[in-house]
C-alpha cells in the first residue's frame, strides 16, 4: 500500500462476533486492523495480498513458459524441430491460457 500520513481518528462500535471477525481476517491478510479496513474502504484488487500473490506466480510461469518457447524456436531456427515441440509448444500455450484464466477469474470476482 502507498505511504501516506494517516491523521484523521474515527471510532468504531461492533460486536464481539465483528471484532474477532476482523482481528481472523486482518491476521490472516499480514496486516493490521487499521491497514485491513483501509484495504475494504479502497476495494482496490491489486492491494490483495492473495492477488499479488497471484500475479507474482502468473508472471513466473509466462516467464518460465516464455523461456521454454524461445528453446524450441531455437530447435526450428536450427532445423531441429520436431513434431514433439509442436506438442509441447501447444501445451505450453494451454498451461499459459489456463494459469491467465485463473488470475482473471480470481480478480475479476473481486
Amino acid at each position: 500500500m502507498e505511504k501516506r500520513q494517516h491523521s484523521v481518528s474515527k471510532l468504531l462500535r461492533m460486536t464481539p462476533q465483528e471484532a474477532k471477525i476482523l482481528e481472523s481476517k486482518a491476521r490472516e491478510a499480514d496486516m493490521s486492523e487499521s491497514q485491513y479496513l483501509r484495504l475494504m474502504i479502497t476495494q482496490k484488487p491489486n492491494d490483495y495480498p492473495e492477488v499479488r500473490k497471484l500475479l507474482r506466480e502468473l508472471i513466473n510461469e509466462v516467464n518460465r513458459i516464455g523461456v521454454n518457447i524461445n528453446q524450441i524456436t531455437h530447435s526450428h531456427n536450427s532445423e531441429l524441430y520436431s513434431s514433439d515441440d509442436k506438442e509441447r509448444l501447444i501445451a505450453y500455450m494451454r498451461k499459459l491460457n489456463t494459469a491467465v484464466a485463473k488470475v482473471v477469474d480470481v480478480v475479476g470476482n473481486q
